[in-house]
């Protein structure tokens, strides 16, 4: 929609091809329907979240970065408001907002948009587009911009159409797997035990070994992983991270495994990943050791049971019986020095080995697609055939949640649609 809106608004005729019965499906759904447009992190921070293919979009942020699409939204009577985790969200919350200022962007210049109408090819003459074709129609054309999104979330149209596209016309696919996705774990039994239960300010850590292998005293004690600092790590942690994680009754969800998720997806395609939850990350080890053992002395003459209950969420209480191997009803001052430490390990080693991630159409964002080095950034055209433009997640950029992803599809989608009406107006009459 930002694309065809602003090759419009450059100049030339334009027509919007969407499969479903009406464009901008995923807006609706994205940030919970609240649609986190943008972030409010400065150029060189925002683009360390999209990892090492970030750099492909410096052309694009200079050209139409956060401000002004927040002054573009404005025009169309959106007003927006600054989480304090720098999240930019519309003030009224709601996604559909976003999706009418589009819809008015695309009748102030004449945009004809037809629905129903899925694109199966890109047609080329001479190295050149010649149009596209539908299931049941041509549409000559000397200029295609290529905007279906990734394969995540198919329900809303991105079922990965523009990857068998684009391959017909001898581009590249780097290959794609889920991003910012839900992790299932080996452990299911533990997992079901444990579901519902919320997790805050922990630290994750992803291996690669077995849970088994896990080496507590590998733990990082600062965070790292994509958009952070690098850090030297100790050889098997993979990314490590504070924040909050959800038990399912497959594994784990919430937003510091879906941030970690696209480097475990990658590391099991070379090996077994496990991770561990340090459920008291502001304490070191002979920290907690000291604080558990005052706890044990302070309630000597309660079972074991109820200390957990007052250090644990309750759904954690029978599974951590169960693995300290400490009797429920044995008395605290009953517990020895050697019942402790194994408590001590479990509260800052939680593991799991796992298995694999969500399938694709679980995943918030699709990670791979065409590869960068056949698209020029300063204007996001193919190097391949003359007057082909692409934008969005349909190219080999993905990152972290935060806003980063609308605004590198908003950011290529106007830098395309710009020069791909500059591309037409340039041709020979």
């Amino acid at each position: 929609m930002m694309a065809a809106g602003r090759a419009a608004e450059s100049g030339v005729k334009v027509l919007l091809l969407e499969k479903t019965r009406s464009p901008g499906n995923k807006i609706l759904i994205s940030g919970q329907t609240r649609c986190n447009l943008t972030n409010i992190k400065e150029m060189d921070t925002f683009i360390d979240m999209y990892g090492p293919n970030g750099r492909f979009l410096y052309n694009a942020f200079h050209h139409f970065f956060r401000d002004d699409l927040l002054t573009f939204l404005k025009r169309y009577g959106v007003e927006t408001i600054t989480e304090k985790d720098g999240r930019i969200f519309p003030s009224s919350g709601d996604a559909r907002e976003i999706v009418k200022a589009l819809q008015y962007y695309l009748a102030d210049n004449g945009v004809q948009v037809q629905t129903g109408a899925r694109v199966t090819n890109i047609l080329i003459d001479k190295g050149r587009v010649a149009g596209a074709q539908s299931e049941s129609k041509t549409f000559p054309a000397v200029a295609v911009i290529l905007a279906t999104g990734g394969a995540s979330y198919p329900g809303t149209g991105s079922t990965g159409d523009g990857y068998s596209i684009v391959t017909a016309v001898n581009h590249t696919i780097t290959p794609i797997r889920p991003a910012l996705v839900p992790l299932v774990v080996s452990e299911t039994k533990r997992a079901r035990s444990m579901q519902g239960v919320s997790l805050r300010n922990v630290r994750l850590t992803a291996y690669r070994c077995i849970a088994s292998d896990i080496k507590p005293s590998a733990t990082p004690t600062r965070d790292s992983g994509r958009g952070i600092i690098a850090r030297r790590l100790h050889q098997p942690v993979i990314e490590s991270r504070t924040g909050d994680i959800m038990i399912t009754h497959y594994g784990l969800s919430g937003p510091v495994t879906l941030q970690m998720s696209l480097a475990i997806v990658d590391a099991l395609e070379h090996g077994p990943v496990s991770v561990s939850i340090d459920l008291e990350p502001m304490l070191g080890s002979n920290e907690l050791s000291e604080r558990l053992q005052r706890d044990f002395s302070s309630y000597s003459k309660r079972s074991y049971r109820n200390l957990l209950k007052a250090l644990l969420p309750q759904k954690l209480v029978e599974p951590f019986i169960e693995m300290t191997g400490i009797p429920a009803d044995k008395w605290c001052n009953q517990v020895d020095s050697v019942e402790r430490k194994r408590l001590l390990c479990l509260l800052k080693s939680l593991s799991f080995n796992i298995r694999t991630p969500l399938p694709l159409s679980s995943a918030m964002v699709t990670a791979g697609g065409i590869s960068l080095k056949e698209i020029n950034p300063r204007n996001m055209a193919s190097r391949l055939v003359a007057g082909l433009y692409f934008c969005g997640e349909v190219m080999d950029i993905d990152a972290d949640t935060g806003g980063y992803n609308l605004q590198a599809a908003f950011s290529t989608g106007y830098v395309a649609g710009e020069n791909a009406a500059a591309y037409i107006n340039n041709l020979p009459r």
